[in-house]
């Protein structure tokens, strides 16, 4: 293994030697008696797959309990891993998250306000422009519109 890493470290630098000696678990250059390098285990998702989780469930009525349900653990366990980690609370960031798939329906489809509303889990068609100019400082028809410009049948 050591002619192995001297050979790329000849052939493709120290710091691709090092990489390699990194992914196999051994130092890039032994000396004698050196102690192996092992890199530090992975870091395990504090939210474990709760994010994903909950975007895969918009359209659904999902509340900051369900999450915390879905990790086992408190509303206020999950408010503090969320400031933590995320800088927010879990209500925050479910509304930013249904604003920002809300965006990407506007933009993509032709869907009226209200179906968007209803997909993206704001259970009144009310809802969405009130969030909507609040986070993104436009109604989702100006938006839309702007984005995506005059087109032929576009309202």
């Amino acid at each position: 293994m050591d002619l192995c890493l001297h050979l790329v470290r000849q052939d493709h630098g120290a710091a691709h030697a090092a990489l390699i000696a990194r992914h196999m678990v051994i130092p890039p250059h032994r000396d004698g008696g050196q102690v192996q390098y092992a890199p530090p285990p992975p870091a395990t998702d504090p939210l474990d797959g709760l994010l994903e989780w909950a975007s895969a469930r918009l359209g659904k009525p999902l509340r900051v309990r369900d999450l915390a349900a879905h990790l086992n653990v408190s509303p206020r366990t999950l408010a503090r891993r969320f400031a933590d980690h995320l800088g927010t609370s879990p209500g925050a960031w479910l509304l930013a998250r249904r604003i920002a798939e809300a965006r990407t329906l506007l933009e993509e489809t032709d869907l009226p306000v209200e179906a968007i509303a209803a997909r993206v889990g704001l259970a009144s068609a009310v809802n969405l422009p009130r969030h909507f100019r609040r986070q993104v400082g436009t109604t989702p028809g100006a938006y839309r519109r702007a984005f995506r410009g005059s087109r032929p049948g576009s309202p």
